[in-house]
This record gives C-alpha cells, sequence and structure tokens, in this order.
C-alpha cells in the first residue's frame, strides 16, 4: 500500500543525503503504526515535492517499476529496505526478495540489495533468532548498504575529480551528462553529478551541459533540478542537440553513470549514452562512466550478455510527467522504447569507482578493481 503526501520540511527516519535544502530521495520510517519505506516520488519533480509512502513490498515495486524511485545505487538501498520491511511487517521475505529482484531487470544494484538483506535475514533465522531478530538483521544490513553507498559517493567525487584534473589541467571544465545521476539515485551525493558537483565546489565547473534524455526527460526534470539547487552553472539541451556542441569544441568531457558494468567494461545505461560515447571518440573528447562496485556484474561476461529493459510504448508516444496522456504522436503508433543502451569498453576512457580508477578499462583491470581495498589513494592505470 502506498500514500502520496507533501514531503514536510524535516524528516525523521533514516534517509539518503537531502537534496539542497530538500528532501531525501529515501528513508525508512518507524511510526506507531509500523515500519514504512518513505520515497520522494521523482515522477513528480521538479514541480512538486511529493512523498510516496510504501508500506508493503507490492507498494515498493510498483515505486521501482514506475520510476517512482530509481537510480542503481538507490534501488539497490531500496530493494534491501524492502526485505526489510517485509521481514518487520510479518510477509514472507523469499517472495518479498523474488519479487523486488525481478522488479527492473538491468540494475543490478537492485538485486544486489535485495540480497544483501535477505541473507542478514537467513543467517539470523539460522543463529536461532526469532522473527523480529531476523527483521532487524534485515534491517541492519539495510542500514550498512545505505551507509557504505554515501560512502562510496565521497570517495567516486574525490577519485573523479582527480581525474578531470589529470585530463584536463587548468580546470574550467565544461562537462556533458545525460540521464540523473545525482542523490536523487544514492545514498550520498550520487555517482557522475556527485563528481560534477565536487568540481563545482572545488571552482572548476564553467558549464554543465544536461541532455534532456528521451524519453522520460531524467535530465530536465532530475538533473536540470539537482543543478539548480546547487547553483550549478548549467544548461538544458534536447539529446539531438549534442552533436552540434562537439563539432564547436564546448564539451571537454563526458561524465555517466552505470546500471550495469560486465565484467569485460561494457557498461549498460540510460538509452542515449552510447551515440554519445561515439560522438566523444570521434572528437577525442575524454567518456568517463562513474558507478559503484556494487554496480559491476562479473557474473555478465560482456555486453551482449546485458538484459535491457524495454519500456512501454506509451512513454515514447505521449509527453511525460505532469502531461502524461497528452499524445505526440497518432493513435497507434508503435514504439521502440528501449531503457538502456550498451557502450563497449573501448570507447571508454575511464571507470570511476570508490576503489579507484581503471584506464584503460579492461576486463583484467576491472576484475582487479573490484577486489582492490578502499586504502590508498584509489589512482590506478591498467
Amino acid at each position: 500500500m502506498a500514500d502520496h503526501h507533501a514531503a514536510p520540511e524535516s524528516l525523521p527516519g533514516t534517509g539518503s543525503r537531502s537534496l539542497v535544502g530538500g528532501v531525501p530521495a529515501l528513508r525508512w520510517d518507524d511510526p506507531p503504526e509500523g515500519p514504512v519505506i518513505a520515497l520522494l516520488d521523482q515522477r513528480c519533480l521538479p514541480s512538486e515535492e511529493v512523498e510516496l509512502v510504501c508500506t508493503d513490498v507490492p507498494a515498493l515495486v510498483d515505486a521501482v517499476q514506475s520510476l517512482a524511485v530509481r537510480g542503481a545505487p538507490l534501488l539497490g538501498i531500496a530493494g534491501a529496505y524492502g526485505v526489510a520491511l517485509a521481514a518487520a511487517r510479518g510477509f514472507d521475505v523469499e517472495e518479498a526478495a523474488v519479487q523486488l529482484s525481478g522488479a527492473r531487470p538491468t540494475a543490478v544494484n537492485l538485486a544486489y540489495g535485495v540480497a544483501r538483506a535477505r541473507d542478514a535475514h537467513r543467517a539470523a533465522l539460522r543463529d536461532g533468532a526469532g522473527p523480529q531478530g531476523a527483521a532487524q538483521a534485515a534491517l541492519e544490513a539495510a542500514r550498512r548498504l545505505h551507509a557504505e553507498d554515501a560512502e562510496a559517493s565521497a570517495q567516486m567525487a574525490g577519485h573523479g575529480l582527480r581525474l578531470l584534473q589529470e585530463l584536463l589541467p587548468g580546470g574550467g571544465f565544461r562537462l556533458l551528462t545525460h540521464c540523473n545521476t545525482g542523490a536523487l539515485v544514492s545514498g550520498g551525493e550520487g555517482t557522475a553529478l556527485g563528481v560534477i558537483a565536487a568540481a563545482h565546489r572545488a571552482r572548476e565547473l564553467r558549464r554543465l551541459w544536461v541532455d534532456e534524455t528521451r524519453p522520460l526527460l531524467q535530465g530536465a526534470r532530475l538533473t536540470a533540478y539537482e543543478a539548480a539547487r546547487a547553483g550549478m552553472p548549467y544548461t538544458l539541451l534536447s539529446d539531438s542537440a549534442a552533436g552540434s556542441l562537439f563539432s564547436a569544441g564546448e564539451v571537454d568531457a563526458v561524465l555517466v553513470g552505470a546500471d550495469r558494468i560486465a565484467a569485460d567494461g561494457s557498461v549498460a545505461n540510460k538509452v542515449g549514452s552510447y551515440p554519445l560515447a561515439v560522438l566523444a571518440r570521434y572528437h577525442h573528447v575524454p567518456f568517463v562512466v562513474v558507478a559503484p562496485t556494487t554496480t559491476v556484474d562479473l557474473s555478465t561476461p560482456d555486453g551482449a550478455s546485458i538484459e535491457v529493459e524495454q519500456r512501454p510504448g506509451h512513454e515514447v508516444t505521449e509527453l511525460p510527467g505532469a502531461a502524461a496522456g497528452t499524445p505526440v504522436a497518432p493513435l497507434g503508433t508503435q514504439a521502440y522504447n528501449p531503457a538502456f543502451d550498451v557502450t563497449p569498453p573501448e570507447l571508454l576512457t575511464a571507470i570511476v569507482t570508490e576503489n579507484g580508477v581503471v584506464s584503460p578499462v579492461t576486463g583484467a583491470g576491472l576484475a582487479e578493481l573490484c577486489n582492490r581495498s578502499r586504502s590508498g589513494n584509489g589512482m590506478m592505470s591498467i
């Protein structure tokens, strides 16, 4: 069961890092009537900050599938809390884990977060804990994952900023990004947008170019929203206008996130990322992927093995957001609407994770990076 209400200015409970002056993207709350997961409903942005309160797993699954909550790292956190919610409210935890893991197929973090909390629940039961103790173990696992993601955001920001300073000495970065990769997708400041925020704080961001990101306008609705709140110098453009920016020499680097990274370094990200990588390679512009190691799936051997989610055609044939249902194509038009595309490793300049940077991107380098401890400065060239 899910309820909407306008979010208060101050929210109790465990939550992801607040947006600038805004509402946490996700928080666990435990009112007298029972625990809930409160989500900032991203479908309502940028016009309204509205909370979606989920009291059971079906409501959370619907929130995931409808993109009320989205972004690879945050999906992992939501999945872990979803297992904890099922346990705390006395539902079948194993069934809940299956439902949550299958809610969206491409983002590997979702299944990872679900497994973390489910395994903690199982282990507690094996060790003799009762239902209440096992539920608490699942919640603690979700909270650990939440805290780890916030820490990973900060580490990625540092590694990414140092990489930009090496690639583009002199500062004054003009950076192009695609989709949304900030605090709305993370327990911290995000992935690619977290790096951009670090550059902004260091006074090295000259211009942020924000792709609209079709078909759901997640760049226009969400990245521009976050950039505006942070006071970044940003400009919105249609996806098809990116090529003219490259040809005019107005882009110094491209920074994007990822929903799944295969063992060979192939990256699945919001559809439109692959053509940006092709443009970047042609124009000799660095193309950098920023993602936590939880997004790396070493069991997926290559890009061809990544399952790409197909979204409903109405997301293309109708206007999104508040104008949803308004047609932009003739009635009955068929639409091709993959949620993601896959960029091969040879088009990547680097992958930035909390454990450091791998460049050039190779399967061996990626595997080593995933196995590294978090000690040291994290910079690595393989």
